[in-house]
């Protein structure tokens, strides 16, 4: 039986979302309908994005920017290594190529000073990585892009709710992509959507979840069925609702463990600047003693859970080894050795954090 009290992720579904599933079955309206448009638009104005274009999961969203981009065979995209296998995965559906820069070990997220020795004549586009819910540098990564005419195209999977010098993730790129899978800080059970204010880029979208269809039954390009259900943007609209609530309950639960933890030999703490807004998807530390996985066994047997984002940079994959894609990010490689994700998520009690932090203090004083 498992001893964990304090689980790594706890999705968080009311009344409200049932309701509105219930109003979706009963209207007979369960494909992609009035609800999925409703949402977003919706979920375009919350950003401050001119379209919203709703998708089936997170992965379909960056893999229909990247095709509405133009990205191609033989082309290649310039992106991080640490991050979820989705965002590299994303790249090689349209047959281009990642290219992996390495990564600001403050933030986790791309660093910009890796970028440009890796841009060639191939070179089309940067996907920079917002992970655990903390922005990339898009002030430098865009200036890059304009310097080099690149399009920029955001995964925020992981930020919903993050700022960039006081500007929204989901407006900094070219075309932005969110995921609503159900550890996510807002869930639509499964989903993903693309925000973008070019109208031509948006339209494409629309055309590339559909089939390549524009106009029904007249199929201008090889496309995909990844449209959102109204069962899913149903969920959608209602934890829309709650999305600032949960992201300032993470903020908050995020200073009491940094608090707590800002003396724990051993640990790194995460990095937040004054010039970003840090929604905590992951509240994720690093250890700089001992062995990572015994940290993580302690933990546990404290009754914590704990997640690893992510312990095998994408060009150690299996398969990208086999398919010759190389990359050289010492740092991400430090960085997938020595992080641990704790909770965070707005379910937490006081009691809740407590056990964490004790939880952490116990393991570095048995490493010691």
């Amino acid at each position: 039986m498992s001893n964990i009290k304090v689980p790594i992720a706890k999705p968080i579904i009311g009344e409200e979302e049932i309701e509105n599933v219930v109003e979706v079955l009963k209207s007979g309206m369960i494909a992609q309908g009035p609800k999925v448009e409703e949402f977003e638009e919706k979920y375009a104005e919350w950003i401050g994005a001119e379209y919203g274009i709703a998708v089936n999961s997170g992965t379909a969203a960056l893999h229909v920017a990247l095709l509405s981009c133009g990205i191609g065979e033989g082309d290649e995209v310039i992106t991080t290594p640490f991050t979820f296998i989705a965002s590299g995965n994303s790249i090689l559906y349209t047959g281009a190529k990642p290219v992996f820069a390495d990564i600001d070990l403050d933030t986790y997220t791309m660093d910009p000073d890796s970028i440009e020795d890796l841009i060639t004549e191939n070179t089309k586009a940067i996907l920079p990585v917002q992970l655990y819910g903390q922005p990339a540098d898009m002030e430098r990564i865009n200036a890059i892009a304009e310097k080099h005419g690149l399009i920029v195209i955001e995964d925020a999977a992981q930020a919903h709710g993050a700022k960039f010098n006081g500007e929204n993730v989901g407006t900094l790129g070219d075309m932005s992509c969110f995921s609503f899978y159900p550890t996510k800080n807002m869930t639509t059970s499964e989903g993903g959507i693309i925000t973008t204010n070019d109208e031509d880029l948006a339209e494409n979208a629309k055309m590339f979840r559909a089939h390549g269809a524009s106009i029904r039954y007249h199929h201008d390009e090889v496309g995909y069925n990844f449209r959102m259900t109204d069962i899913s943007a149903a969920i959608g609209l209602a934890q829309l609702g709650k999305i600032d609530e949960f992201n300032d309950k993470r903020i908050e639960n995020a200073a009491y463990l940094n608090e707590g933890l800002k003396d724990v030999d051993g640990v790194i703490t995460p990095q937040c600047f004054d010039n970003v807004k840090h929604v905590y998807h992951q509240y994720t530390i690093r250890v700089e003693k001992g062995n990572r996985d015994d940290w993580v066994d302690i933990i546990n047997e404290c009754g914590v859970g704990t997640g690893i984002h992510y312990p095998i940079p994408l060009y150690n994959q299996p398969i990208y080894k086999a398919l010759g894609i190389e990359g050289n990010c010492p740092n991400a490689e430090f960085a997938a050795d020595n992080v641990i994700s704790l909770p965070v998520h707005p379910s937490l009690t006081k009691e809740d954090l407590d056990r964490v932090i004790c939880a952490v203090k116990t393991a570095s004083s048995k490493l010691d």
